[in-house]
């Protein structure tokens, strides 16, 4: 990353920023404060542990791309709750009977794997089958422990609130079919990793000084 432009460079800096202002725009008002506190606590660990850990390992600007999209996503789902964000137009042009943006924030997970093989890949730590394994592997239980941990909230808070979280929408298949979302998303960010041309960072060792 040494020849890379000053925009490049800070481009990790500048993302975090826009991400800040919009984060902070989202919080205002939301529809359910007690649902919209449930969603961001992940958002704010995720969007915390990035920022404490970029003096130790910067990933790509793609991979920070990647990471993003799922920032944002389940931003605005907590801002208006899942099933209620506006997205009656992709609901009307395909005539789908529920709102699918949940889908797509599911799905936009699944790009994780894309920086867990990047960070394998780089430190030398995995031959490549087994970053690209663990990076897919990673996602299915993590989608799994979601789901779970949704499960519980519902149980726990009832009510409207746990409704919204839950966000099935009279779905019965609605664990199943964010999981395979999470792992779509996973199989697409490992095909774009592929194409990355990311390789294992040279070691600088004594015999190399």
């Amino acid at each position: 990353m040494k020849n890379e432009s000053a925009l490049s460079r800070r481009f990790p800096h500048l993302l975090a920023a826009a991400f800040a202002i919009f984060w902070t725009i989202m919080a205002v008002n939301p529809v359910m404060r007690d649902v919209w506190w449930a969603e961001n606590i992940p958002i704010m660990a995720v969007f915390l542990l990035l920022v404490a850990t970029y003096r130790l390992f910067r990933f790509s600007n793609l991979a920070y791309v990647l990471m993003a999209c799922w920032l944002v996503l389940h931003t605005i789902g907590g801002h208006y709750t899942f099933a209620n964000v506006p997205f009656d137009f992709v609901t009307d042009l395909f005539g789908f009977e529920r709102n699918h943006f949940d889908r797509v924030g599911h799905y936009s997970i699944g790009f994780y794997a894309f920086p867990i093989a990047e960070y394998l890949t780089r430190k030398n730590l995995a031959r490549p089958v087994v970053a690209y394994l663990f990076g897919l592997f990673a996602i299915m239980a993590l989608a799994a422990g979601y789901e779970i941990v949704e499960w519980w909230y519902a149980v726990t808070a009832g009510g409207e609130a746990g409704i919204e979280f839950l966000g099935s929408q009279g779905d019965i298949w609605d664990a199943q079919s964010d999981m395979l979302c999470d792992t779509l998303g996973a199989v697409t960010a490992l095909v774009l990793f592929f194409f990355s041309g990311i390789k294992p960072e040279r070691r600088v060792g004594l015999g190399n000084q």
